[in-house]
């Protein structure tokens, strides 16, 4: 029995991987398309149709690319830094539910890698986490604008952290749980006792405040100080080449995914989508339409991004700290009271 749920639980594994894997190659192309269109351009059109082959082909250039490793850097933590980006970009997405469990045969198998109690805690302990790639990466390169770029990284991810974190506060306030399962099976279908079930209704505030840090936390434009070209030529990753660069690229995108993912789990329901109660459809098609609403919600939060690096222009430095530790921060403790006063209203008068 054991053998089986850790066979079950490695599949899951695999398949989670493959799926972060193939979006954020994707998403490169998405995101050339997206650029294209918004500038009245064509875009990738050479390596297949539409130029869906795109990725393979730079997947392929970045492998066969040189390696190349500068003389005074070290050498060990060199090749770490992009490691740890990438590892930690993997295994985010471990508390994601993804959807409602799947019936096969006698056997329940949960769609989730694991459920555990605190896992809103175990997201913000891999994030904190992945800034150590970027630090080490910047420092280990010996390279005055990597470690400027590296340093950026981590005042930037260390400040919105903290607005982020409050952010959550006004949300377990609501929800009552650190759980994402529990967070996401609260907002079962969409309108429910006159209310509208999911969070983003509830938490308006608290989701704006969530994007905006998550978009620095992701490094995405208009935050994405620590790679400003005008200023630090390529940033943190500098001196990399071939499949390291390729590593914290992709570790960006990976992020970009898990962070969509989780702000449909926290403020839109997750799996959850309207009516979905009264389709009369079993439980595997409903846990098959759950998947399909996941990821439409996380696709939709991934073209986010991507317009949002189209469209906004880049902070200053000086900007980007103001917004963090002038606005966003007052405004999430501003939420937390918002949100102590309305659980005790609707306590009083609601009940």
């Amino acid at each position: 029995m054991e053998l089986a749920l850790v066979i079950q639980k490695f599949i899951l594994v695999i398949v989670i991987f493959a799926v972060s894997l193939l979006v954020a190659m994707y998403s490169t192309w998405a995101e050339r398309k997206v650029a294209a269109f918004l500038q009245d351009r064509v875009g990738p059109n050479r390596a297949g149709p539409g130029g869906i082959l795109q990725p393979l082909a730079d997947g392929i250039k970045m492998f066969t690319k040189e390696e190349i490793i500068p003389l005074d850097s070290n050498k060990f933590l060199f090749i770490a830094g992009p490691s740890l980006a990438i590892l930690t970009a993997c295994i985010g997405s471990a508390v994601i539910p993804w959807s409602t469990p799947l019936t096969i045969g006698s056997k329940t198998i949960p769609l989730q890698v694991t459920d555990i109690n605190v896992g809103i805690l175990y997201i913000f302990g891999v994030v904190s986490l992945g800034v150590y790639g970027i630090l080490i990466g910047g420092w280990a390169s010996n390279n005055k604008y990597s470690l400027m770029g590296a340093i950026r990284a981590a005042s930037q991810n260390i400040s919105y952290e903290i607005a982020m974190g409050l952010s959550i506060i006004a949300l377990l306030m609501s929800t009552g749980s650190l759980s994402l399962k529990v967070i996401v099976e609260q907002q079962s279908g969409f309108w429910a006792h006159g209310w509208f079930t999911w969070n983003a209704f509830q938490q308006p505030l608290g989701f704006l405040i969530f994007l905006v840090c998550a978009f620095a936390e992701t490094n995405r434009t208009p935050f994405d100080l620590p790679e400003c070209e005008t200023e630090l030529i390529g940033g943190y990753h500098t001196e990399y080449s071939s499949m390291k660069l390729g590593f914290y690229l992709f570790a960006e995108y990976i992020n970009m995914f898990v962070s969509s993912a989780v702000m449909a789990s926290l403020y839109f329901g997750g799996y959850n989508f309207p009516f979905m109660h009264h389709l009369g459809l079993d439980a595997n098609w409903l846990s098959i339409l759950g998947i399909v609403a996941m990821l439409l919600k996380t696709f939709f939060f991934i073209f986010l991004f991507m317009w949002v690096r189209w469209t906004v222009p880049r902070f200053r430095y000086d900007q980007l700290m103001d917004l963090g530790w002038k606005v966003l921060i007052p405004l999430s403790i501003v939420n937390i009271v918002l949100t102590g006063i309305w659980i005790t209203v609707k306590d009083i008068y609601f009940k």
